[in-house]
């Protein structure tokens, strides 16, 4: 009987020292640009490469997340819909959304620093 409590006990102690796992060194969390009121926001954002850019479409009315040098194209995101890009490669990177053209930002890829 004096056994359970001690299970318990070790348990209790086991589980409060968890700790998840982390994120892998190199990888960078995502970046998030809201498409709002027909405007990427934040229009121009600076990343390391390897860094995920995550962009969300707020607004009722479908948009596009599309370099200009046919990089990347989300194809039509409706409202809260969401597209995901890895930058590997340093470099400036634009983009616009092709049902609205006046809808315009860039990306910045950095170097990963070591």
């Amino acid at each position: 009987m004096k056994l359970i409590p001690i299970i318990l006990i070790l348990a209790l102690v086991g589980a409060a020292s968890f700790k998840p796992l982390a994120a892998a060194a190199d990888e960078a969390p995502p970046t998030q640009v809201t498409i709002d009121g027909y405007a990427f926001k934040a229009p121009s954002i600076t990343v390391a490469a390897g860094t995920v850019v995550v962009w969300k479409n707020l607004d009722d009315d479908p948009h596009t997340v599309t370099a200009v040098d046919g990089s990347f194209d989300s194809g039509g995101l409706a409202q809260g819909d969401t597209f995901r890009h890895t930058f590997s490669k340093p470099g400036t990177y634009q983009y616009y959304c092709k049902v609205h053209p006046m809808m315009r930002g860039t990306v910045i890829v950095k170097e990963a620093s070591s």
